[in-house]
């Protein structure tokens, strides 16, 4: 096929509201050594994006202004040096920005296969979730069969993701969420138990649902006045592992309860990570997460589609936190 010169995107000229959220022309990218070019059928939206929209967080250098951290489409050019994919192939990608436009660049070592039968709607809402899970809960908290797990914000993204996870290995998942209703949606995608932390502090009731052990792991995106409710949450020699911090970053540490405990205080950030980083998290997800895609034990959590006309409405839907599970935007010019 030929590939255009100009596309369209949205990359908004200041930072604001979802009313900033208005398409652009901006020139097709070129894919660099190890890259391949993406006809984009659909894009992930995620809360990263809302901050970046805001002009709350800072993009890692030689990002692309424009909006989005996953696509899904069609690999119509190679790269330098690629010989893993094939023009024509149907992948997901996790990219450092750039989605929500016509055409992306992304290293082809981000790139993952779209599960067969899955529409590149579903396949967009994968890579920066389970990177993410696969990350923090495997490789930074070790995470065993038998063991237990608390995540807040159970029916976001990441919650739904790392339910997914918790079924995988055999974990028992509690999940926090802000109503009954989402509770039960988070119950039926295969939480152990659900908490709606409206009723008051989860730190108690989780000790209380896990005989008064506490969990081995915190996944954390919430920050601020959360912090010393997860650690206390935490068993003895528990682990607290943070991927964002919604309440706020600075915290207040009692070290010597840490101590006396015995816990395991870490966390990451992914889009900072290196392209040899993140290849080595695709590959880790293609061999162990991606089969169960294919053989039906796992499925893409898409909750609505918006045209890319509509990211606004998008971006209004992922502030309000009416959605459970993934939000994604498609590209109907480029035949999504």
């Amino acid at each position: 096929m030929t590939v255009p010169n100009l596309m369209r995107a949205i990359d908004p000229a200041r930072p604001g509201g979802p009313d900033v959220l208005e398409i652009v022309e901006r020139p097709v990218p070129s894919p660099g050594p190890g890259e391949v070019l993406i006809r984009v059928h659909a894009a992930g939206v995620n809360r990263p994006d809302v901050l970046q929209r805001m002009g709350l967080y800072p993009m890692p250098p030689g990002a692309s202004t424009i909006l989005g951290l996953e696509a899904a489409g069609e690999v119509v050019a190679l790269g330098d040096g690629v010989d893993s994919l094939a023009v024509g192939d149907p992948v997901t990608a996790l990219v450092s920005g750039g989605a929500y436009a016509d055409y992306v660049a992304a290293p082809a070592v981000q790139c993952l296969p779209v599960p067969p039968g899955m529409r590149f709607a579903e396949a967009a809402t994968l890579p920066e979730t389970w990177f993410t899970v696969w990350a923090n809960l495997h490789d930074l908290a070790h995470c065993q069969s038998c063991e237990s797990l608390l995540v807040h914000g159970g029916t976001s993204g990441i919650g739904v993701t790392a339910i997914d996870f918790a079924r995988l290995r055999g974990l028992d998942i509690i999940v926090t969420c802000g109503t009954d209703a989402k509770c039960e949606a988070a119950l039926a995608k295969g939480a152990t138990h659900a908490i709606n932390y409206r009723d008051g502090d989860f730190a108690p009731i989780v000790r209380e649902l896990t005989g008064g052990r506490g969990v081995d792991v915190v996944l954390d995106m919430v920050g601020g006045e959360y912090f010393p409710r997860n650690l206390a949450s935490l068993k003895d020699g528990g682990r607290h592992v943070s991927i964002a911090f919604q309440k706020g970053g600075r915290l207040e540490l009692d070290i010597s309860f840490v101590m006396r405990r015995r816990l395991h205080v870490t966390g990451s950030l992914l889009r900072p990570r290196s392209v040899s980083e993140k290849g080595e998290l695709a590959q880790a997800l293609k061999t162990e997460v991606w089969p169960h895609f294919a053989d039906g034990t796992l499925k893409a959590h898409l909750f609505r589609e918006f045209p890319l006309e509509q990211a606004e409405a998008a971006h209004r839907l992922m502030e309000q936190g009416g959605h459970i599970g993934k939000i994604a935007l498609t590209l109907t010019s480029a035949g999504g």
